[in-house]
């Protein structure tokens, strides 16, 4: 499960990163400088880079016995500009380590 951790998390900063340079770069460019050239450049890379992101996800879910809700809510984080950082944290730090734990045993640590 280390292996599927370590894929997600390059993977989640990596589409975050893209997405934030799209976001904030790229589209404000286009719209306000009338120059398309990021967008076109960045957009489809991190369409390419989402569907990676997708897989490994889908991996990871898989490995770490998650419920369909939590995997679907982590794939779309790759959505949501800044939010793959954030979910990249919280799988790290809670999901990953202890992917089914039950609440009483996560309130005694």
């Amino acid at each position: 499960m280390q292996g599927a951790l370590t894929r997600y998390r390059i993977i989640a900063w990596i589409v975050g990163v893209v997405l934030v340079v799209l976001v904030l770069v790229g589209m404000p460019l286009k719209y306000a400088g009338d120059d398309p050239t990021v967008v076109a450049t960045v957009g489809p890379f991190h369409g390419f880079l989402y569907m990676l992101y997708l897989v490994a996800t889908f991996d990871l879910s898989r490995r770490a016995g998650w419920p369909l809700g939590r995997m679907l809510l982590v794939m779309l984080a790759g959505t949501v500009p800044l939010l793959s950082f954030w979910a990249e944290h919280v799988v790290t730090r809670k999901w990953a380590v202890r992917p089914m734990a039950p609440a009483a045993a996560l309130a005694e640590k």
